[in-house]
C-alpha cells in the first residue's frame, strides 16, 4: 500500500465517521439551542433542564439512525476487506 492509497483509506474513514456521527451531533445541537433559547426567554436556570432532554434526544436519534449507521459501517468494512483481499 502506497501513500496515496493510505490517504484515500484515511479520507474514507473520516468521511464515514462524520456521516455516522453527524445526525446525533446535529440533533444534540438543535435541542441544546432550543433549550438555551427557552431558558433565556423564561429566566429558568434549572441544570436538569439542559441535560435530560439532550440525553433523551441523543438516545432517540441513536435508535432511529441505528440501521443507517450499521449499513454505513458494514459497507465501509466490506470495502476495506475487498481492498485487503485484492492487495490494495
Amino acid at each position: 500500500m502506497n501513500e496515496s492509497e493510505l490517504l484515500e483509506v484515511a479520507r474514507e474513514g473520516i468521511f464515514v465517521m462524520l456521516k455516522i456521527s453527524a445526525p446525533v451531533m446535529l440533533a444534540g445541537l438543535v435541542i441544546g439551542v432550543l433549550i438555551s433559547l427557552f431558558q433565556a426567554l423564561t429566566q429558568i436556570q434549572e441544570m436538569t433542564l439542559t441535560f435530560v432532554p439532550k440525553i433523551l434526544v441523543t438516545f432517540g436519534t441513536l435508535l432511529l439512525m441505528l440501521p443507517f449507521m450499521l449499513n454505513t459501517l458494514v459497507d465501509f468494512t466490506r470495502l476495506m476487506m475487498d481492498r485487503a483481499a485484492h492487495g490494495g
